[in-house]
């Protein structure tokens, strides 16, 4: 066991998806198909197999934390390059390795027929570095860069397809919306910067307890809270939290591949990640702990609750993944930091696993993504339907399966918190067990159970051809995709079972975050209060079993059976009972109407005023041409006293010595005589 790493090996590690990157986006064209996802799939293989080692030697005691490089220095203020490499960063960069190695695995087959094939390799690899940078940096300046890069890369990924407009509007959407989270996290960082004059996590945390008696100039407002909100938002942004929220879904334009690699395991997490990280700065505020889990636990319910009504398969997965970030952001406010690291972890490989299996259905049925013209797939696709159905268990938290000790946990810490928000945090993750086992097995039923509905596709009553919307020729015979997409799907559907049963020992309740991680236990009690009641993953199991989320997720997937197995007139009954109700949850409760009707119009007309106002009337208006239109005025006037006529001049210069004299000599001789 060595005490410190190897700082070539973390370089390594970091660099190699960023130079296949370069030589892939550069030479593609040049070097071929092959060689191209040969390159980039080893490069991430590499740092996988890196990060395995690393994770192996931090487990055994090996830490990291210094420069790398020094890139300026202004003033105090130290611009660095480094690297901390504890149980929190180890974790996920292993984490965020294996789910990009599996991405890179199964693009080979999911995109063989695409134009920008090394194109879509090279970006890929470029998330992975960008993403590796930002969970293994040491202070807010890299932290800073790997947040702005991993938002650039999904922009380009989310438009992939550009000469489609809704994908154009997608990566637009996106970048905007995470504009607005980005806009708080650097107000966070500046205030930090400002109060403590350093970059550097360590440095920071450090000065905690000084920042906490601080409040911020002019006002009354504590600026550690004000610190922490700010730094939030920015979570708010990229982890997708209402209510910026609304790029997700839209998201799902961009290719499958990347849907499994920005929704899993890396983009969307980085907040999570990031409130973890900074759990020392935190805990000092329980009102920004308050306001997290209440953002939270807004988004685990209502988000979820829109799952049950989406048709498209990926946008199905897109909102759960918007509800299981929510249950980690939950989880964050609870100051069970290490579950939510937890659950982050086995999200991964069961999201990535439900997303990379839709793609593989999605390939099965020509590249249609309506559930509605599903149905009977389980026969023709095996591999895809068990893999699919462990990741569907998985996510509704069924023992033994990976997110049923996950998502137990986060419930059971939230039981246990006593801060303000809590009692509906608790109502609201616990609700949304039923919720995700409805939409899961709502999905799981439609595709692969059922009519053959494929089979008359082509045309509806009414004779619309829904098979052109989607690019097919009509009715097809579904098949089981290759084994580069089938392979991917059986090395993420292991871990999704294994996972919560092997690692939730050491993550919750041994030493493997260490120090990576801080929680101020007399304040903030539930992990104490889990680990109180913790006798193991089988005495956890047996006491899940009458536990109520494992009721509520029964009690979920049996509705979803009764409404699309049993009695298929059931949902529309539902449905027109609910009318209302089901046409708000169709509009994505008008969040998008409100942004593009109100905060976009009035933007716009605030812009219209300000263009117009500002730089056309004072800027230009005043300023430039008024200014031009002075000195005009003034340059003709002055031109006619200069007429070239040298009588003029004299008689100027005589008129000018009178007024002198008028003006000075009379009180000159005044003054004179009083004297006398």
């Amino acid at each position: 066991m060595q005490a410190t790493l190897n700082p070539t090996l973390l370089l390594v590690i970091a660099l190699a998806p960023l130079v296949s990157s370069i030589i892939v986006g550069l030479f593609g064209r040049s070097i071929g198909r092959s060689a191209s996802h040969w390159l980039t799939t080893l490069s991430v293989g590499l740092s996988f197999v890196l990060s395995l080692i690393v994770l192996n030697d931090v487990i055994n005691g090996a830490r990291f934390n210094a420069t790398i490089y020094e890139w300026m220095v202004v003033g105090k203020l130290h611009m660095e390059v480094g690297f901390m490499i504890d149980g929190l960063s180890a974790l996920m960069m292993a984490v965020v390795t294996f789910v990009s190695l599996a991405v890179h695995i199964y693009t080979i087959g999911y995109m063989a027929d695409d134009d920008g094939y090394q194109r879509f390799f090279s970006y890929i690899s470029l998330f992975t570095f960008s993403m590796l940078m930002l969970v293994m940096s040491n202070n807010m300046l890299q932290l800073f860069f790997g947040w702005e890069a991993v938002g650039l890369v999904s922009y380009l990924l989310i438009g992939f397809w550009y000469t489609r407009p809704t994908a154009v509007f997608a990566n637009m959407k996106a970048f905007i919306v995470n504009r607005v989270g980005d806009f708080g996290f650097i107000l966070g960082i500046g205030l930090l910067a400002a109060y403590t004059g350093s970059l550097n996590y360590t440095e920071i945390f450090a000065k905690g307890p000084e920042l906490a008696l601080l409040h911020l100039p002019g006002t009354d407002w504590m600026l550690i809270t004000v610190a922490c909100i700010s730094l939030f938002i920015g979570a708010m942004g990229k982890s997708a939290q209402f209510p910026l929220h609304v790029w997700l879904p839209d998201s799902m334009e961009g290719p499958t591949p990347i849907s499994a690699l920005i929704h899993a395991a890396t983009m969307v997490t980085a907040g999570i990640f990031m409130v973890a990280r900074m759990s020392p700065l935190f805990e000092l505020s329980n009102t920004a702990l308050s306001f997290i889990l209440v953002i939270g636990a807004i988004t685990a319910l209502f988000m979820g609750i829109l799952g049950v009504v989406q048709t498209d398969i990926k946008r199905v997965i897109a909102y759960s993944t918007l509800s299981q970030l929510g249950y980690m952001t939950v989880a964050l406010g609870a100051s069970a930091y290490s579950v939510a690291i937890f659950h982050l972890m086995t999200h991964a490989f069961f999201k990535a696993l439900l997303f990379l299996a839709a793609g593989s259905v999605i390939i099965g049925m020509h590249h249609d993504q309506d559930m509605r013209h599903m149905g009977g797939l389980r026969k023709y696709m095996p591999i895809t339907w068990i893999t699919f159905l462990i990741g569907g268990l998985a996510l509704s938290g069924i023992p033994p399966f990976a997110g049923f000790f996950s998502k137990d946990s986060i419930i059971e810490a939230v039981h246990a918190s006593d801060l303000p928000g809590a009692g509906f945090a608790y109502f609201a993750v616990l609700s949304s067990v039923f919720v995700t086992a409805l939409y899961t097995f709502r999905m799981y039923f439609m595709v692969f159970h059922g009519e053959e509905r494929f089979r008359h596709v082509a045309h509806d009553a009414h004779g619309h051809d829904h098979a052109q919307d989607h690019g097919h020729d009509g009715a097809h015979e579904p098949h089981e995709s290759p084994w580069v997409v089938t392979v991917p799907l059986i090395m993420l559907a292991i871990p999704s079972v294994l996972a919560g049963y092997l690692f939730i020992q050491p993550l919750l309740y041994g030493h493997f975050f260490g120090n990576s991680i801080f929680v101020n236990a007399a304040a903030h009690p539930a992990m104490r209060d889990l680990a109180e009641h913790w006798h193991g993953q089988i005495q956890m199991m047996i006491h899940g079993l009458l536990s109520m989320p494992l009721w509520l997720a029964l009690a979920g997937i049996a509705t979803a059976y009764y409404g699309y197995m049993v009695n298929l007139r059931f949902p529309q009954a539902v449905r027109r009972m609910l009318g209302p109700i089901y046409t708000v949850l169709e509009n994505n409760y008008f969040f998008d109407w409100f942004n593009q009707n109100v905060l976009a119009s009035g933007m716009r007309l605030l812009g219209t005023g300000l263009w117009k106002g500002g730089d056309v009337g004072l800027i230009d208006g005043l300023l430039v041409n008024g200014t031009a239109r002075v000195v005009g005025w003034t340059a003709r006037v002055v031109r006619l006293l200069q007429t070239g006529y040298i009588y003029y001049y004299a008689l100027a210069m005589i008129a000018g010595v009178v007024v002198f004299m008028g003006y000075f000599v009379p009180g000159k001789l005044l003054s004179g005589w009083f004297i006398r």
